[in-house]
């Protein structure tokens, strides 16, 4: 096969993709699909290669191309879904996967898709039927059984337990099955009111993926050195991109981020525009740095030389086109609070809001969520003292940000919120210079799509089930109690 007819640069692309080779899987892949615009595969695949480079205005607009010439083959059309979702267009993902589970109403893939779409946008009712569908398909789609458990509170009379012990032999050693089978039960356990049940499927499914990853806690320490290194001292007002738009919402996740973000984007003024990964993309790219994570001592060491004006330039146009049609966008991803201090310089004027959470709450929810096995940001989350290992980190790395960016960060405490709730979201919006309006007190009305993990509950009116939860577990949490205390922080409050 000759490697430059459309066939041989599709193949030759599709390998560079499979192999993180994004460089050499764009150029293939581009060059294939402008040989033959019609092909559906090669727009559909073009279009993964530019969201994996995280180019989403792109991405985006070879996907609409791509959308209109695979509208029967549900595979393309379940990739497309995919792409969508990356770039934070949900509901063109959402009608993708709900054409997909059309085509294909036996794939078990297609179903559990489409159900995810419909958990993001609110209809539960519809995505516990789809994915019940998933599962009468393939009973071993732990996936499916973790998102099953947290779609609603379990009853005595309605739960899944007898189902999932009973498939428990059937995981085997795979670590990530494992895990999402004893999530499963964990958050089901939970429900029921037996903690110590819940809190050992905890452990054991954490366990596998923990040591199937090799997790150190050293990386994330190098890190946090690294930035305090890079910050030493209160930093002076910088000439950076001088946009008023972007708002952070930061903080450990399972914090009360997209509480926040919910009420914000309730404003008319304010567009949630996600989990965006985009700042650390673009402090990567002109660091000139050959990390292979977005964050590093090298990515920190070498941006030191970079333009805080082209950073924050760079980072307002990667965020188009979803953002520019209203005045501010909520760029909420957890981690950025690893990225303020480059922030705080390439984007003068940007509003940024760290949440806090009582600390046994905030490692306890961290444990409890099944990250994904495969992020560089969530490796802590698989042991128990690792996840409290890496709140001191955060608390020491908070602590170093509020002294040397004094008066940037707004600390928003959980527990306040959530008790002084129009006081509190009154503070948050003087913070990001917006006027009062009264429909951020209705956060539940919002109709945006939500893809976290709070997606169910973001829809509940403001309520105080999640407040110390970790009293339930007060006796398997002792240990975790001793390490963060003997590290400074009070656990007391």
């Amino acid at each position: 096969m000759d490697a430059d007819q459309p066939e041989g640069r599709y193949i030759a692309g599709m390998a560079a993709l499979a192999l993180r080779r994004l460089p050499e899987a764009l150029d293939h892949l581009h060059r294939a699909a402008s040989a033959m615009p019609r092909h559906a595969a090669y727009a559909v695949h073009f279009a993964r290669a530019l969201a994996a480079a995280h180019r989403s205005g792109d991405a985006l607009q070879v996907a609409n191309v791509a959308f209109g010439l695979a509208p029967d083959d549900p595979q393309l059309l379940h990739s497309l879904g995919t792409t969508y979702t990356q770039c934070h267009a949900h509901e063109r993902a959402a009608a993708a996967f709900r054409l997909a589970a059309t085509r294909a109403p036996d794939n078990p893939a297609c179903r559990y898709s489409h159900a995810t779409s419909l958990i993001f946008s609110g209809d539960i009712a519809q995505a516990e039927t789809e994915l019940e569908a998933c599962l009468a398909l393939a009973p071993g789609h732990w996936r499916a059984h973790a998102t099953l458990s947290r779609l609603r509170h379990q009853t005595r009379a309605h739960n899944h337990i007898d189902t999932l012990l009973s498939l428990l032999a059937d995981v085997g050693d795979e670590p990530v099955a494992s895990m999402h089978a004893h999530v499963a039960l964990s958050k089901e356990y939970e429900d029921l009111g037996d903690f110590a049940k819940a809190f050992d499927h905890l452990v054991t499914g954490k366990r596998a993926v923990k040591a199937a990853i090799g997790y150190s806690i050293d990386r994330d320490q190098a890190i946090v050195d690294a930035l305090i290194d890079a910050f030493p001292e209160p930093q002076p007002p910088s000439a950076g991109h001088p946009s008023h738009e972007p708002i952070f919402v930061m903080g450990l996740p399972r914090t009360g981020t997209t509480l926040v973000e919910r009420i914000l984007s309730s404003h008319p003024e304010v567009h949630a525009a996600g989990e965006l990964e985009n700042f650390g993309v673009a402090l990567e790219r002109l660091s000139g740095a050959n990390s292979p994570v977005m964050l590093s001592p090298d990515v920190i060491r070498r941006a030191g030389g970079i333009s805080w004006e082209t950073l924050g330039e760079v980072y307002i146009a990667s965020t188009r086109p979803a953002t520019g049609m209203k005045p501010r966008f909520v760029d909420k991803l957890p981690h950025n609070f690893l990225y303020a201090g480059f922030i705080a310089r390439a984007l003068p004027n940007a509003r940024i809001i760290c949440l806090r959470r009582h600390p046994l709450d905030s490692c306890l929810s961290n444990f409890r969520e099944p990250f994904s096995e495969t992020s560089p940001l969530h490796g802590y989350s698989f042991d128990l003292l690792d996840t409290g290992r890496y709140y001191v980190l955060f608390d020491r790395l908070m602590a170093h940000w509020k002294r040397v960016l004094p008066g940037r960060i707004l600390e928003v405490d959980y527990e306040t919120l959530v008790t002084t709730q129009e006081a509190s979201t009154r503070q948050l919006l003087d913070h990001c210079d917006l006027p009062w309006n009264e429909a951020c007190l209705h956060f539940e009305r919002n109709q945006a799509p939500s893809t976290t993990a709070s997606s169910v509950q973001v829809r509940a009116p403001m309520h105080r089930d999640a407040m110390r939860r970790w009293t339930k577990y007060e006796e398997q949490l002792r240990e975790l109690r001793r390490l963060l205390t003997e590290a400074g922080i009070d656990c007391d409050r």
